[in-house]
């Protein structure tokens, strides 16, 4: 478990986000975040005073990474670049969280590494992580400003024979009433662009591997344009299934046989591939992976191919 508690022996009185700071070479923010979440116990008790002085045993709760051997493809002195696996976290959700890839970033780097920017639980592939707090701010700025592009590689459904942009402004659902889609094309909603060329048709599997440009960073991008194109990512549990199919995947009762004959393939089938932007000087960085081989994963027989 990456969120562990430990107790530990203050052998003379001090404030406790001080003592804090020094045990786990914390910022004073940090500090008094941990504090104030109720992860410093005192017989048993979260204490929240940040500033009242401790002394004896006392227990605490933190992130204590543990690697599971995933170590970056590329690294220098201030970011590294990780292959995400499809189906780990980018960060924990809670701290029950067993694994994410914030225990490699730390691991690998150190306890001011974070991630850079967001890939969803699903979606294999690059991911970049900061080594130190300035490059942390440069790199979620640049891509803020849009200076980092990235390419990801799709299997969709169907036959996609020509390249295409699809400029569709996209709006959050709010209303999971009737979709349980968490975004949806809406004239009214935010600007969104995607830039797709075909790579590969496989005949066999009625399948094309497609390369995708997002030249926006909109929420579900790629999927919901690709869906609107009437081309859905195989195993996709969201866009192009039905609503009950996608409620199960939700509640987690869809059972990957299941999941592979209702969507295509018991992962989704999107990878980021490339990474590319300045710092200091020009990178150009790719995936390590051949996910023109993720074909093996996609259901022959399975039923979105437009017989539902």
């Amino acid at each position: 478990m990456p969120f562990v508690k430990e107790r530990f022996e203050v052998k003379e009185k001090i404030p406790a986000f001080l003592y804090v700071m020094r045990k786990f070479n914390y910022t004073q923010g940090e500090a008094q975040r941990l504090i104030c979440k109720g992860r410093l116990l005192i017989d048993g008790e979260s204490m929240y005073k940040t500033g009242q002085k401790i002394e004896g045993e006392v227990e605490i709760v933190y992130f204590k990474p543990q690697s599971k051997s995933n170590p970056p493809i590329f690294s220098n002195e201030n970011f590294m670049v990780f292959e995400k696996p499809s189906g780990v976290l980018v960060h924990p959700n809670t701290m029950a969280t067993p694994y994410s890839m914030l225990d490699e970033i730390r691991v690998y780097g150190n306890d001011k590494s974070n991630a850079t920017h967001r890939i969803d639980m699903e979606t294999s592939g690059l991911l970049l992580a900061s080594k130190h707090i300035e490059a942390e701010r440069y790199l979620k700025g640049s891509f803020e400003a849009k200076t980092i592009q990235k390419s990801y590689l799709a299997w969709v459904e169907g036959k996609m024979s020509e390249s295409v942009t699809v400029d569709e402004p996209i709006s959050i659902n709010n209303d999971y009433t009737h979709s349980k889609h968490k975004v949806y094309i809406n004239p009214l909603g935010k600007h969104a662009k995607t830039h797709f060329e075909p790579i590969e048709y496989d005949k066999e599997l009625n399948a094309t591997l497609v390369r995708c440009y997002p030249q926006t960073g909109r929420t579900h991008q790629i999927r919901i344009h690709l869906f609107h194109m009437k081309h859905p990512i195989l195993g996709d549990p969201l866009y192009g299934t039905t609503y009950k199919i996608a409620n199960l995947y939700l509640e987690d009762k869809l059972t990957p046989k299941e999941r592979a004959y209702h969507t295509g393939a018991n992962r989704l089938m999107l990878h980021a591939d490339t990474l590319e932007f300045r710092y200091n000087q020009r990178f150009f960085i790719r995936s390590l992976s051949d996910f023109s081989k993720e074909r093996d994963r996609i259901e022959k027989d399975r039923l979105r191919d437009g017989r539902r």
